[in-house]
């Protein structure tokens, strides 16, 4: 039944506590950019020295097809840690709901999946600088396992303290953080110093590992800080013992077709709901996964552009993103989640459209050390619209999950809503792999992301019905910096 006109209630949500839980965000963010912008080219560079005896620079001046042919290989290994992931978080997801501890159901997984994935992560670029493929893989691997026990408790952490009612706008704050850890990641490749094209392009005897190692380092410090931030500022126990009555009150304004009621089955509609969610995002996570795995290489290899020019388009769409976020839990409120997902999902449509149409410039940069041609303009205009639509869509979309599952289930729905992301990261970048192989050319990629964009927004407005939550006071001003009680 439709909550749309119910009075205003007296929730309230806490800006500065929600804002400390977004550390956890911050960190899984800062680390994960660094992931997905230099590991999928080690892979190519690598893969292009163990089966051509050339480096993907020489390859690409003198074969670049030989490139293409090798994305295959790289989606394989980027969707076997995605294939590890999407087995162990709903595991972690239910095991956190089931923990009991002096610091928390959710803190013990946060602290261990923390420390193993800093003390790894910095291994990956070392392997590949010695041209360690196993090392370098088994590194990949267990940072991914190991933030997968981080990602899930981490992220049910804010809609266990959060009433159903606030969680849009609470989630757009943890976003937000988690976007400013994804910008600091960025930044640092856009300095000369961390430059990724400029290792890629110099002859092996000159790459200077330094170059690929300080970001890796950077990210781990920065990650352990986060973590211990969010250890010393939530105290989980205390606050889900103050927040009992809010969160029984949320249960009664949530935005759902049937209450929720842990001694009986779900209902059909409330699991209808779940699954057409569930698929709609698979479909959207093929094709946002698509993107930020090959944007690297589709820069490097296609556009012959440099590196920092990816860490550019990634702020631009980080600072849109941020934007989206801002706002989208007030749209939400004014036109329903649903509609505001499906708005996003079609301006992001738009905006890969448009990518269609980008190009190689051919201007070649002016004091280009290795030839590089400039960035075309257009794909700036891509990444803005494409952030902010996502914005839209991420903001409202975990809210809608875990709306349909009571506060005891919420490790468990979290991993629904995890399986479902990471099943699509599995299969995309080797499905995109091979389309890019079969098509021999980097602009099946827009393509590619376009065709699932329209997918996943036509499944989600044709099956998702419009159901809006409670209406609740918010703080405002001086009141929401203050305490947590």
């Amino acid at each position: 039944m439709s909550k749309t006109n119910a009075p205003e209630t007296g929730l309230k949500l806490n800006v500065r506590r929600t804002a400390l839980i977004g550390f956890a965000f911050f960190g899984i963010l800062l680390l994960w950019q660094v992931y997905d912008s230099w590991c999928p080219t080690f892979l190519t560079d690598i893969f292009a020295k163990t089966f051509y005896g050339y480096t993907s620079a020489e390859l690409k001046a003198s074969a670049p097809d030989k490139i293409l042919e090798v994305q295959w290989i790289v989606g394989i290994i980027m969707a076997c840690d995605n294939l590890a992931a999407l087995l162990l978080l709903p595991i972690f997801g239910s095991l956190s709901d089931r923990t009991k501890t002096p610091i928390g159901k959710r803190m013990p997984y946060i602290l261990v999946g923390t420390f193993v994935s800093a003390v790894a992560f910095p291994f990956i670029p070392l392997f590949f600088h010695y041209n360690n493929i196993a090392g370098m893989v088994a590194m990949m691997a267990i940072v991914l396992i190991f933030m997968m026990m981080y990602r899930n408790p981490a992220v049910a952490l804010m809609p266990d303290i959060t009433p159903k009612p606030l969680r849009a706008k609470a989630n757009g704050i943890i976003n937000i953080m988690g976007y400013f850890g994804g910008a600091f990641a960025t930044v640092m490749g856009i300095f000369k110093l961390m430059k990724l094209s400029d290792y890629i392009n110099a002859p092996l005897a000159e790459r200077n590992l330094w170059t690929i190692e300080l970001p890796f380092i950077i990210a781990s410090v920065l990650m352990v800080i986060s973590a211990l931030v969010l250890f010393k500022t939530i105290r989980e126990n205390e606050l889900a013992e103050q927040l009992k009555d809010e969160l029984a009150l949320g249960e009664q304004l949530a935005a759902v077709e049937t209450p929720i009621d842990d001694d009986k089955p779900m209902s059909k509609a409330n699991r209808n709901m779940l699954l057409a969610i569930l698929g709609a995002e698979f479909l959207w996570f093929m094709s946002d996964n698509a993107l930020g795995t090959y944007i690297g290489n589709y820069v490097i290899y296609y556009l012959k552009s440099v590196s920092s020019a990816t860490m550019i388009l990634t702020i631009l769409g980080g600072l849109a993103s941020v934007l989206g976020f801002a706002i989208a839990g007030g749209i939400a409120e004014k036109i329903g989640r649903k509609w505001t997902i499906s708005s996003g999902l079609m301006i992001t449509f738009t905006g890969l459209i448009l990518m269609c149409f980008v190009r190689p410039t051919n201007l070649v940069m002016a004091n280009a050390e290795h030839g590089e041609f400039s960035f075309p303009v257009l794909l700036y205009v891509v990444w803005i619209l494409k952030g902010f639509g996502m914005a839209l869509v991420h903001n409202c979309s975990f809210p809608m999950v875990v709306e349909l599952c009571s506060s005891k289930k919420i490790g468990k729905f979290t991993g629904y809503y995890y399986a479902a992301s990471m099943s699509a990261q599995t299969v995309t970048p080797v499905l995109l792999g091979l389309v890019l192989k079969a098509a021999m050319a980097w602009r099946a990629l827009p393509v590619y992301a376009c065709i699932l964009t329209l997918l996943s927004c036509t499944v989600f407005t044709s099956l998702v019905k419009n159901i809006k939550a409670g209406k609740v006071a918010n703080v405002t001003g001086l009141e929401a910096l203050g305490a947590d009680d």
